[in-house]
């Protein structure tokens, strides 16, 4: 009896949060402002003004940050400043929304190919290659431009050999 109170204000306080989490947004349900946003990113992307369009896809995540394939268009808009690291980084948090976008993968597989990261690139192609299940033209792309990547001679700097010398300067004489 001395308990009945305790038990009945948890079973109160348990039954409001279980209610609480039922009114919740699904994990894929975009807001629709966050869509809006992008797709004045797009606009601006496809007209060439990428600092436009990274500044309307910045606003489109503060809004809603699960917005995928805002991450994907904001990549794609670093990717096209030459800026492939960047692009690498928003891949990431579009894969860590959802692991097997396909599309993520390929294009961050494409943007590390370009930064030089072969085999970091060759991951994704491999998760690629599992999760394919129809045209497959695009991974096989990436493994031939990952293969002809790692082809290539790499560059390295190397010290050149310096042999000292000691070149006669004029010592001047005192008067």
């Amino acid at each position: 009896m001395r308990f009945s109170p305790a038990a009945i204000a948890l079973s109160f306080t348990l039954a409001v949060m279980s209610s609480a989490s039922i009114g919740g947004r699904a994990d894929d349900d975009i807001d629709a402002r966050s869509i809006a946003l992008m797709q004045t990113g797009d606009q601006e992307s496809s007209a060439g003004r990428f600092d436009n369009a990274i500044s309307w896809y910045e606003s489109a995540l503060a809004v809603d940050p699960r917005n995928r394939p805002a991450y994907i268009a904001m990549a794609r808009a670093v990717k096209a400043q030459g800026l492939n690291g960047k692009a690498i980084r928003f891949y990431t948090e579009a894969l860590e929304l959802e692991p097997n976008d396909q599309v993520a993968l390929a294009e961050q597989a494409d943007a590390m190919i370009a930064k030089g990261a072969i085999e970091q690139a060759g991951k994704n192609i491999a998760r690629l290659k599992t999760l394919c299940r129809a045209d497959c033209s695009a991974v096989d792309r990436l493994a031939l431009a990952s293969s002809k990547a790692s082809e290539k001679p790499q560059m390295q700097a190397s010290a050149a050999d310096a042999k000292p010398s000691v070149a006669s300067v004029p010592v001047p004489q005192p008067n």
